[in-house]
Parts: C-alpha cells; structure tokens; sequence
C-alpha cells in the first residue's frame, strides 16, 4: 500500500487477490490474453476504482487488430464503477463514490484549448487512466488507477439510478455529441448518418436532439432497427438500397444538409459527398487510421462548395452537459447494450466486437 494513501475502502487490497486482478492484456497484433496482474498502487492525488462495466471502442478494436500499440498494455475508456481507495489530499471522492471517468482532460489554456480543439492539447495527449503497463484506459482490467489531474477533472459521480451499464457510454456520448456540434447540426435540416454501430447510433439520437430528420444506414437488419428507435425516419441497407436516391426524393432533389460518416470504409466519402447538396457538410468520424488513404472529387469542394469536416474525442468544457444526456435519460442508451462478456472472455467479446453479428449491437466488459 503506498504511504501516501489516505482512505481506504471496505475492498482493501488484502482482500484483493492478494493484490492482483485478472485483466485483458494486449500481447501483441490481433492478441488480447486475460492475464492475472498486479493491481495498481496509487499515489498522491490519485484514486483507485472497482471497474464494474466497460464497453468496447472501435478505436481499441482497430488498434488491436492493426498492430497499432506497442505491447503489453490494457485497453478499454469507456469504463465505469467503484472507488476503493483514495490517495493523499483527494477531496473529490471517497471509497464507495459510484463514478465514471474519462481518461484524457486537456489543460484548457492551451492555443488548442482556446479553439475548442481539446484533442491536440498537448496535455490531453497523456493519458491518465491506467490498469498496468503503458497508460491507455484500462477498463479491460479489474481495478484501474486515475492520476491527478484526471481525479480533479475527469471523473464524475454518478446519480444513484444511473447503472454502470448506462455510464459506459457518457465519454462516447460526449466524443458523438462533439461531433454533432462540429457538423452544425441544427433543427429542420436533413441528415444522413452512414453506418449504426455504437457511435453511429449515438449520433443519430444526438441529431434528433438537435431536432433534425435523419436517415441511417446500416447492413446489419438489427442496428437499423435500432436507429429508428434513437430517431431516425428511415434506415437503409447499402447493398440493396440506392441510398443517394432516397435523400434525394427525400430532399426535393438537393441533397442532405449533413452527413455524418460513422463507418471508416474509404469510398465511403465519395458517396457521402454526393448525398450532400451544394454547400453541405460531411463529417468524417471514423477515420482515424494512420494508415488510411482517401480520394474525392475535389469539384465536390472546390465548385459545389461542400465541407469535410473531422472530429475526434471529448470536450471538457460540455462535460456536465453531454453526461446529462445519459444521466436524464434523453437517449435510451441501456438498450443499446446487446452482449456481455466477463473478464475471462474478453477474447470473445473482442471478436464479436470487431466482427459484429446480425443482432450484435454495443459490446460490454462486466468485471465480477
């Protein structure tokens, strides 16, 4: 037990395992093993919590597929559960506090944090949430450590009917409702989002806040029907269904206002752009591959006069905002959860995940 630590919790680490604690630990390209490892030890300002629920990101799933970290570390940021133990001069919380926790904040004073570009602060580059190994989320593990600046701005409580299920998706809300602000979503346009798997859906029910019409797209029957459920008037199947056709009768023959691209297929931005009328926005969310290639018209730019936009990760400043959003219900998120999977089988969990079937929706890590 570090000197430091001040309280600790009923879950003290000699009943913990002796110290340790199973957790999924990325070995390498496609490899994801569950492991027994050491718990973290905490310090000053920090805290240690009980992951109780983790829901897979797409940006893990790519990352361990690709090859794109160097090994061994722990995944998973979309985590939520217990604090069992705080480190010297933590005010915030106290063992037994149910939170949720980003695992990137930005110092806020920045040239980037001045523009709202959070993402390219320096600061927010150095991730704060950790199970072992090379900080990265760690909510694949069982206990996970929060350091200090995340502790003093990163980490909520959670309302005592808010599930830890339901808090899961309060950073990738926020990442989506991000997105939804940078497209200029607003009330009465058209949008098209392409593509429903958990992010594409969160946008879709965050663009019916706003008060657009939507409609999706989806090759999967189950996520298409769910997108109707989040708002949406009308979902297609993009290998049977002219997509471009029906936003154009659906739009006296312009085109949609926005489209917002939740899938990382590179032809798909050509397609999006022409669903797009004349001075339109698309939104690319998903292409965040370091490798990825993608060619347009540029006529689509540079005569229609149409945006590509990106967006990617959180904003602190509409933390509280976009947390309530789950917290008050307004998108009915726990329905989205189709699988759970214990620590043991992460393995499967990640391979559903990232080869998704037809009812297979958001795929969550409940920690026992």
């Amino acid at each position: 037990m570090s000197s430091t630590t001040a309280h600790i919790g009923s879950d003290s680490r000699e009943n913990r395992a002796n110290g340790k604690m199973l957790a999924g630990v990325y070995r390498g390209k496609g490899r994801v093993v569950c492991e027994e490892v050491p718990i973290p030890e905490i310090g000053e300002g920090e805290v240690l919590f009980r992951v109780a629920a983790c829901g897979i990101c797409g940006t893990d799933i790519k990352k361990i597929a690709h090859g794109f970290a160097e090994p061994p570390q722990i995944f998973g940021h979309e985590l939520a559960g217990t604090v069992v133990e705080v480190g010297r001069g933590v005010r915030k919380f106290k063992p037994g506090d149910r939170v949720v926790s980003f695992h990137h904040v930005p110092c806020e004073k920045c040239f980037y944090c001045e523009r709202k570009l959070f993402s390219q602060c320096s600061q927010y580059k150095k991730v704060g949430l950790t199970a072992g190994f090379t900080p990265n989320g760690g909510g694949f593990g069982q206990y996970v450590r929060a350091m200090p600046w995340i502790v003093e701005r990163g980490m909520l409580l959670l309302p005592a009917d808010i599930t830890f299920e339901e808090a899961t998706f309060i950073e990738p809300v926020n990442t989506a409702a991000k997105a939804v602000w940078k497209a200029h979503v607003a009330e009465g346009e058209f949008a098209v989002v392409i593509g429903q798997g958990p992010i594409g859906m969160l946008l879709t029910g965050l663009c019916k806040l706003k008060g657009a019409e939507i409609v999706t797209t989806d090759p999967l029957a189950a996520r298409r029907a769910a997108s109707l459920t989040l708002g949406a008037t009308a979902s297609f199947d993009p290998s049977s269904d002219s997509i471009e056709a029906e936003v154009r009768e659906r739009t006296h023959g312009r085109g949609a206002d926005v489209v917002l691209l939740a899938a990382p297929h590179p032809k798909l931005v050509s397609e999006a752009l022409a669903m797009a009328r004349p001075g339109g926005r698309v939104m690319l969310f998903a292409h965040n591959d370091p490798v990825l290639r993608i060619e347009f018209p540029a006529a689509a730019v540079g005569i229609e006069e149409k945006e590509i936009l990106g967006s990617y990760s959180a904003s602190i400043t509409e933390q509280q905002e976009y947390a309530g959003i789950v917290f008050e219900r307004r998108m009915p998120v726990a329905q989205l959860v189709s699988h759970r999977f214990s620590t043991e089988r992460i393995a499967d969990a990640l391979e559903l995940a990232g080869h998704p079937k037809e009812d297979t929706l958001k795929v969550v890590i409940t920690h026992s």
